[in-house]
């Protein structure tokens, strides 16, 4: 069902379908590829750590960008304000109401959104993102193609790359109507949800998993109270996650006061399958911006016309 509505919002066929991603020989080389990647995003930054800790879901930094590339002055239904915000983090689950109103504020705070008055309407306020939360995002994306790349180097990825600004932005609002199958598909991924369910989730989870990678034996035994002075959060925080990981099946607690971890068969699995997802969804994004982009690219520029840095 999934394939079909993506073909729909594509308008024609994927050249990737979600099997074919999960069965490809070199998985396992994209898997590491990419926990290097996204952990790069994060190395060096403990303020912004801290913020996306504090602030609630790293994924508010996609929506955010997304929807603000996505909005049209002209339509008034797809302005980037707080609720259409609260709209897509709903969407998967992420936060209430109420959270979301904290993590806006926060995000003000540090200077990640502004407020402004809308130019046809001054009763209402839409949300903005700024040069630092871009700055972000587009590294973030960037880590998500580099399975893609890795798997498929024939595949054209050069913009985002190049960090091509005009080809970032035209992504991210097309991203926008793709946004409740990819909400239908991280919802069949359990252990992918338990992991995003907790503070620093996700970076834990790809810490444990990348320390396993380097050792070079899928069932190694590996620490895991790092990721207290690593991502900022209490061994009690990090131990309580683990516990409830091993609950899932996906590790084994071992060692003089349960301080490492042995990584279990099922966590490679359901992790490749959710870094399967991710690269389906991220390639048929790519498929409308690339289209786009290279019909804009080979436009002729009328006279008279400025263009935008």
């Amino acid at each position: 069902m999934e394939q079909d509505e993506l073909e729909r919002l594509v308008g024609d066929r994927l050249r990737l379908t979600l099997d074919e991603i999960v069965r490809h020989p070199r998985l396992s080389e994209a898997r590491h590829a990419y926990l290097e990647s996204f952990l790069k995003v994060y190395e060096g930054e403990p303020f912004l750590v801290r913020l996306l800790l504090e602030a609630g879901r790293f994924f508010v930094f996609h929506c955010a960008a997304v929807l603000e590339a996505a909005q049209d002055p002209s339509r008034r239904e797809t302005w980037f304000t707080v609720g259409a915000l609260k709209q897509q983090l709903a969407l998967f689950g992420y936060a209430s109401d109420r959270q979301a109103d904290h993590l806006v504020a926060r995000l003000r705070e540090v200077g990640f959104l502004e407020l402004r008055k809308a130019p046809s309407d001054g009763r209402v306020r839409l949300l903005a993102t700024t040069e630092k939360l871009r700055a972000h995002h587009i590294e973030w994306l960037v880590a998500h193609f580099v399975p893609l790349a890795t798997l498929y180097p024939d595949h054209d990825y050069g913009p985002i790359f190049a960090r091509d600004r005009d080809f970032y932005l035209l992504h991210c609002s097309r991203s926008v109507p793709f946004n409740p199958a990819a909400a239908r598909l991280m919802m069949t991924l359990p252990d992918t949800m338990l992991f995003f369910g907790h503070a620093a989730g996700p970076l834990i989870q790809n810490a444990v998993l990348k320390a396993a990678m380097d050792a070079g034996d899928p069932g190694a035994v590996v620490p895991y109270i790092e990721a207290t002075n690593r991502f900022g959060v209490s061994r009690t925080h990090v131990r309580n996650l683990m516990i409830s990981a091993e609950a899932a099946g996906l590790v084994r607690i071992v060692g003089r006061g349960g301080r490492n971890i042995e990584i279990l068969p099922r966590f490679w699995a359901s992790y490749d399958r959710g870094l399967a997802v991710g690269m389906y969804l991220t390639d048929a994004v790519n498929l409308v911006t690339m289209r786009e982009w290279l019909e804009s690219r080979a436009r002729p520029v009328q006279a008279g016309s400025i263009a935008i840095a």
